[in-house]
């Protein structure tokens, strides 16, 4: 094969526009694929961004989930005990929210592991 300069510096120019955009979207990017999960009685009702702010009527509007700033956090329930409005927002994967009079789960699906495992969490 007989290279030339020019063919050299395009192909060098194609590899670090490609490692660029990788960087970017590993560094910059990367926070906005985590997602949060409801499921209602074991079945995924939806799915939604961390990164977009929202609020979420979930089971009819037996809960409320709060997503803001990244966090995931249940604002209002109507079950009694109201252990779920009362837990820590979830942001890092496989954290949890979980509402048992209702047989609400969300968990968090992110690049960003807890600080706990599963058993303490």
């Amino acid at each position: 094969m007989n290279w030339k300069k020019k063919d050299a510096v395009l192909i060098l120019t194609v590899l670090l526009i490609a490692g660029a955009a990788f960087g970017v979207h590993e560094f910059v990017g990367g926070d906005g694929a985590d997602t949060v999960t409801v499921k209602v009685d074991g079945k995924v009702t939806g799915t939604y961004p961390l990164a977009k702010d929202q609020k979420i009527r979930i089971n009819g509007g037996t809960n409320i989930l709060t997503i803001k700033n990244g966090k995931a956090k249940m604002t209002d329930a109507d079950c009694p005990d109201q252990l779920c409005v009362h837990q820590k927002a979830a942001s890092k994967n496989h954290e949890s929210i979980i509402c048992l009079p209702n047989k609400v789960v969300v968990e968090v699906d992110g690049s960003e592991e807890s600080e706990f495992d599963a058993v303490a969490n």
